[in-house]
């Protein structure tokens, strides 16, 4: 592998696996604001004890995640000094935005609604959850915004070898933003969804003595996944039109198309190689595609027989292959990445700067070292999230921390 190659494994590696933390941070946002809902609206003790279990998961996942952002952000400076150089006063404002707008407010509100349990008033805290929800959705939408930027750059002049922002608006609602946000949140919410009927199936199979929780729990889960499965694939056929030509070129597989686009780009820039790596971008479409089917597979049934009650409590090979059906998602969603990111190949602002021309100044040996640092480190961190999440979600109920603290009373004053 060359500097460019090493670098750019270091980024698919360290952005994807960012990612599977998104997803889940994203689903379980929602699922978790609704029971909570739920609980506030029926005072419900069994929806209160849900609330608190997925609450308990969703921080863990949350604060792993924030870790792998802040580690994944330090990337931009240190490979890719060239595209901050060239695009950053560009999409380095949504990505401003992102941190100072919603990472900020939602970590703010977060920690109001862990610390609040059992302080504030029942309404005011259900209100922290969904502005923790909704500012989760406003932090991948400028996320987005500024992928959507490098997929499909908009609003912009060259100056001085530069490129300057002159139209905020269409930057926003690019249709190569628009669309992958729409695609992203509901692929999160069925992330979430058999996150949720899989760890409750699990108790369930077990005979957990809190079967309520993870009957309704289980209901919630598979009665999300299946219509935002629906819903993605929708999104998904929305998202393909706004395919760039290299990319679908590359997706349709057609000789004649690819040598079209590579003619084009020849023309424009002289001689080179402008075609995306073909096998990568199949290979990504096709995973997400197949396991979209594997859902629906098990999605269409699981959601008939979360009405029988007998199913629910005793049908344990259904309860299998809800459990076994957690990570597929997560691989689905890594696969529509590896296809979105590699049909921009190689490009990293499409058509204006190329992947190698963004690189930093660094040797082989420094992205070599650097490579193995950041692989290292979000391997670990991986590692520890999913041990965490299993053995929380393992032990129930009766691990869970949050909001089992009294309310304290007021301490005495003393009278002189």
């Amino acid at each position: 592998m060359d500097t460019v190659d090493l670098a750019r494994l270091q980024f698919a590696l360290t952005a994807g696996a960012h990612f599977l933390f998104v997803a889940l941070t994203l689903g379980l946002a929602t699922l978790l604001a609704v029971v909570q809902t739920a609980a506030t609206l029926s005072r419900n003790d069994v929806h209160l004890r849900m609330t608190r279990f997925w609450g308990q998961l969703y921080i863990i996942n949350y604060a792993m995640g924030i870790v792998t952002g802040l580690v994944m952000e330090f990337q931009l400076g240190l490979s890719w000094s060239g595209l901050t150089n060239y695009a950053g006063d560009v999409f380095g404002s949504a990505l401003a935005i992102e941190t100072l707008v919603a990472f900020f407010v939602e970590s703010t509100f977060l920690g109001l609604w862990i610390f609040g349990w059992n302080k504030l008033n029942r309404w005011a805290h259900l209100a922290l959850i969904w502005v923790v929800t909704l500012t989760a959705y406003a932090s991948a939408f400028w996320i987005l915004v500024a992928n959507g930027f490098l997929q499909n750059p908009v609003g912009h002049v060259v100056e001085n070898g530069r490129l300057r922002l002159t139209d905020f608006g269409a930057m926003v609602a690019n249709p190569a933003a628009q669309a992958a946000f729409w695609h992203v949140l509901v692929g999160g919410l069925i992330v979430g969804g058999f996150f949720m009927a899989g760890v409750s199936a699990y108790h369930l199979r077990r005979r957990t003595p809190e079967h309520e929780v993870f009957r309704k729990s289980l209901r919630i889960g598979v009665g999300v996944a299946l219509p935002t499965t629906f819903l993605n694939a929708a999104f998904g056929g929305i998202s393909f039109g706004t395919l760039q030509p290299a990319k679908a070129a590359a997706w349709s597989g057609s000789a004649s198309k690819l040598a079209e686009v590579q003619a084009e780009f020849a023309a424009r820039f002289g001689p080179g190689d402008y075609l995306p790596d073909v096998g990568w971008v199949r290979t990504g479409g096709i995973v997400m595609i197949m396991l979209w089917l594997l859902m629906m597979m098990v999605g269409v049934p699981s959601f008939l027989l979360m009405f029988a009650k007998p199913a629910v409590y005793r049908f344990r090979p259904w309860h299998w292959v809800l459990t076994l059906m957690i990570p597929v998602p997560f691989v689905a969603t890594l696969g529509g990445w590896v296809f979105r990111e590699m049909g921009r190949q190689p490009w990293v602002v499409y058509g204006l700067l190329r992947t190698s021309e963004a690189m930093s100044p660094v040797t082989k040996a420094q992205a070599t070292l650097s490579l193995l640092a950041f692989t290292t480190v979000f391997a670990a961190l991986i590692a520890v999230n999913t041990w965490l999440l299993a053995r929380y979600a393992r032990r129930g109920l009766g691990a869970v921390a949050l909001g089992d603290r009294p309310i304290e009373a007021p301490v005495p004053v003393p009278s002189f």
